[in-house]
């Protein structure tokens, strides 16, 4: 089993619609929700494609926007134009 990664966002608008798109990409994350928050864990690695996020948004999603939206993480990050992921070297 690998070790899991985790991001915990806050429950604002922008935080929810990245949950969500989180749990459609990631077929293994696991997501516990909490009156603020939502934390979630996935194996090994995890994606937030920005495309996805855009579409549950209605509008173009940087990924960098998520700095304004996580609470905490656990993980490497990697960054680039399309996505932002976390996984463990």
């Amino acid at each position: 089993m690998s070790r899991p990664v985790s991001i915990t966002l806050q429950n604002s608008q922008d935080g929810i619609a990245i949950a969500d798109a989180i749990m459609a990409d990631n077929s293994d994350a696991d997501r516990k929700s909490f009156p603020a928050m939502t934390k979630i864990d996935c194996p090994g690695r995890l994606v937030i494609n920005s495309e996805s996020v855009s579409e549950l948004l209605g509008r173009e999603w940087d990924p960098q926007e998520i700095h304004m939206s996580v609470i905490s993480l656990s993980g490497t990050v990697d960054e680039d134009d399309g996505t932002f992921t976390l996984f463990w070297r």
